[in-house]
Parts: structure tokens; C-alpha cells; sequence
């Protein structure tokens, strides 16, 4: 399979390995080490330089926050970025996020989820590097992989050294759904990639910038600085820091949750499919202990699995609190959804509760600007075209059948770009 490392310095440092012999065969699977973990590698490329990190809750090493690692090493860290949900993963999806201090170790923490996407000048003025560590769930509208386009688009305009730090992707064992059209770009879909995409955060940003699917501006950026790599006045690179002992056919359980509304592994394998159900009137669970496990409205028949949405932390606001539900309860052991979901995005609920919905020119959330592109159901499919099948009556074979082009055009451009072994 051929590799193409684009701009990326991809740092792996594995030393040949010996043949196993029969005791070693039958031992337990070498444990998944994220790029964080592996502080050997990336500490010297790092000590005795100013530092900005873009990071969440889930930039652990072991059972300690990536910024206190590195403090306790003495890196000297100058500024935190946070994206969506913030930099202690605590505000609720879509809540804009402010400005403030990190009131345990006094950095400050500039938010990329509020007034603005990416760093300005002023903001990493004191810094020689950034490093950007969060993780991933490996879905399009999840927004971490657009806020790490919008924070590669600013270290290459001013000239940044970035080091990403790789993470395992918990739903990176296949690739499919639609691909985005273009015309429904948003920050919840920014790329021509299906709803899975199948690669881990930095395979992603190899993709996009080898693709030239960045801003015009910043794809003459990175010509620019490909032409100039070998100069010494033209420090900027990208570096990445490979997972070890993954591959795309590891089902890896995430140690701390991404995010408030994915709380378990379960949640990250049914989101992809039950997310749909944000751009309807349904509730996608929200409000309980098992969000994208269980959904319904109270309009369904009263003989579904009922429930009732109130709210908590992480969803202080969503569709239908304090009203009974009737609808789906997809929760079970993780080897249990693993199997209902089957590798693939199930369209089957969907299409259900939308033939059971007694109300259908109300089942979808209306654009408010009154366009389809304005649509949020339509931003998370990528297209229009899953809402007319839906309503045309369309069955899930004959649907998934129209995403085939799109995937196989898709599935060519992704092999180009990975780091670990493939699935298929």
C-alpha cells in the first residue's frame, strides 16, 4: 500500500522486531499507545521552546492532563486553546465559549469555540510551536477535525511549527455514508469526506492538505513552504507523532469521554447513525444517561420505549425536556451495539420513526432562512438528498446504493494518506 507523508515529518521510531516465538504468540495484544503517551519521541523536539497547545479533557497521558505532563517536565506552555465544549469539556454543544484562565496551572486559555475559529498573530506572538492533541470520534459533524483544519490554516499563515499528536479513532474500523456536497459546507461538515470517514485525526490533516483542500490562501502557504523547507529561514513543518500498536482494525475504548453527550463507547459507535435525529423534532437523548442510545417524540406510538429528557450537565437545553417520549432504547453492552451496528451507518431508525411519525411535513427542523442549504439535517447528511429519499419513501438499499460513487471515489483517496494498516 503506498504511503504519501505530504509535508508531515511522521515520527515512529519503531525498532525492528524479532520474530515471536510460541510463548510471545499466544500473549496478550500490545496496549494502543496514543502519540501523547509516547513523551520520548516528541520531549526533545520541544524542550527549551515556547509553547501553545490546543487541547480538552481528552489530552491525557495515563491518568494525567497533557499541559500538567509537560509542566512537571518543564516545558514552558504560554497558551491553552480550547474548541468546542471548552478546554475541561463541560460546556454544552454549540455553547459559545469566552476567554478565561486555567485556574489550576494560570495559563490562559484563548477559545477557538466562541468569537473566532483559529489563533490570531497576537495570540501565539510569544510562541515557537504549537501542538494540537484531542480526540477524535471520526465522524464528519463531529467538530474537532474542523477545528483542526481552521488551526492548520493558522500556523501555516504565520508560520508556526505544529506537532499533532495522534490518536486512536474509536470508529475507525470502516468508512461510509454520503459524501459532503460542497454547497452544505459548514463547521459541521467542512470537507468532501462521508459521515465516516475511517483515519485518525492526523491521517485527516495529511488528507486535506496533501488533497489541497485547504483555503487557497493557505494551499499557496504550503507550496510556499515546501519550496523553502531546507532553508533556515523557514522554520515551519508539520510533525506527527504516531499511535503504536494501533491499526484501523482495533476497536479501541476511549479512556476519558470526548465529550459531555458521549459519555460511552456506546454512544460513539450509534452516533454516527442516531445524530441524524438533531435535524428532526425528535429528541436524540439528550437530557439522559444514554444520549444517541436512546430517541423518540412524544407524538410516537405509546407502546416504544418511553422516556423523559431533563437537563444535566453538558445539555443544559435541548428538544422536548420534561416531556414524555416514546421511541428506541439501542442500549446494550459494547460488543452488543458493536454487532448492531455491524460497520456501517444503520439508516433503519430513521426510516422508521419517520413512517410512524403521525405529523411528516414536521418530522424535520425547518431552515430558518428559509433555504435548503440552511438546513441543519441536511448540514449533518452532507446533502439534500437524504431528506427527499426519506420522504419519497426510498428503503436503506436503495439509499445506501447512492452513496457507492461517492465512497469508492472516496476510499481512493483516503488509502493515499494512512499510517496504520487498513481494515480492508
Amino acid at each position: 500500500m503506498k504511503r504519501i507523508h505530504c509535508f508531515f515529518i511522521v515520527i515512529a521510531l519503531l525498532a525492528a522486531v524479532p520474530l515471536p516465538s510460541m510463548a510471545q504468540v499466544t500473549q496478550a495484544p500490545a496496549k494502543v499507545l496514543a502519540g501523547a503517551d509516547r513523551i520520548n519521541v516528541y520531549l526533545p523536539l520541544i524542550k527549551g521552546r515556547k509553547v501553545g497547545i490546543f487541547a480538552n479533557q481528552t489530552s491525557m497521558v495515563g491518568s494525567t492532563h497533557l499541559v500538567d505532563t509537560l509542566l512537571k517536565l518543564g516545558i514552558d506552555i504560554r497558551v491553552i486553546f480550547g474548541p468546542e465544549h471548552g478546554f475541561r469539556g463541560t460546556a454544552d454543544a454549540g455553547e459559545k465559549i469566552g476567554n478565561n484562565t486555567d485556574p489550576k496551572t494560570g495559563i490562559r486559555i484563548v477559545s477557538l469555540y466562541g468569537s473566532k475559529r483559529r489563533p490570531s498573530a497576537e495570540d501565539v506572538k510569544d510562541v515557537d510551536v504549537l501542538l494540537f492533541d484531542i480526540q477524535d470520534v471520526g465522524v464528519r459533524f463531529y467538530t474537532f477535525i474542523s477545528s483542526l483544519e481552521e488551526f492548520m490554516e493558522a500556523a501555516m499563515d504565520l508560520g508556526k511549527p505544529l506537532m499533532i499528536l495522534d490518536r486512536p479513532n474509536p470508529n475507525g474500523h470502516y468508512v461510509d455514508g454520503p459524501v459532503l456536497d460542497k454547497k452544505y459546507k459548514s463547521f459541521i461538515g467542512m470537507q468532501p469526506v462521508p459521515v465516516v470517514y475511517g483515519m485518525t485525526i492526523a491521517e485527516y490533516a495529511m488528507m486535506i492538505t496533501g488533497e489541497k483542500w485547504l483555503s487557497e490562501k493557505a494551499n499557496a502557504k504550503y507550496a510556499y513552504y515546501q519550496k523553502a523547507q531546507n532553508s533556515p529561514d523557514t522554520p515551519f513543518h508539520f510533525q506527527v507523532i504516531k499511535c503504536k500498536n494501533y491499526d484501523h482494525n482495533t476497536k479501541y475504548v476511549l479512556p476519558v469521554r470526548p465529550s459531555p453527550n458521549l459519555p460511552t463507547i456506546q454512544s460513539i459507535y450509534l452516533y454516527p447513525s442516531t445524530c441524524f435525529f438533531e435535524g428532526t423534532v425528535l429528541s436524540e437523548g439528550r437530557g439522559t444517561d444514554k444520549p444517541f442510545q436512546v430517541f423518540g417524540h412524544p407524538s410516537l406510538p405509546k407502546t416504544l420505549y418511553a422516556f423523559m429528557p431533563n437537563p444535566n450537565e453538558g445539555a443544559k437545553s435541548s428538544k422536548l425536556y420534561g416531556q414524555q417520549c416514546y421511541g428506541w432504547n439501542l442500549s446494550g453492552t459494547p460488543g452488543e451495539v458493536l454487532k448492531l451496528v455491524n460497520n456501517r451507518i444503520q439508516l433503519q431508525w430513521l426510516l422508521e420513526a419517520y413512517k410512524l411519525f403521525p405529523e411528516k411535513d414536521k418530522f424535520f427542523l425547518l431552515p430558518k432562512s428559509g433555504t435548503m442549504e440552511g438546513s441543519f439535517f441536511n448540514k449533518l447528511a452532507g446533502n439534500n438528498d437524504l431528506w427527499q429519499q426519506i420522504v419519497a419513501g426510498k428503503t436503506e438499499d436503495e439509499i445506501r446504493k447512492s452513496w457507492e460513487p461517492g465512497l469508492t471515489a472516496f476510499k481512493q483517496i483516503r488509502k493515499k494518506y494512512l499510517l496504520y494498516d487498513d481494515f480492508e
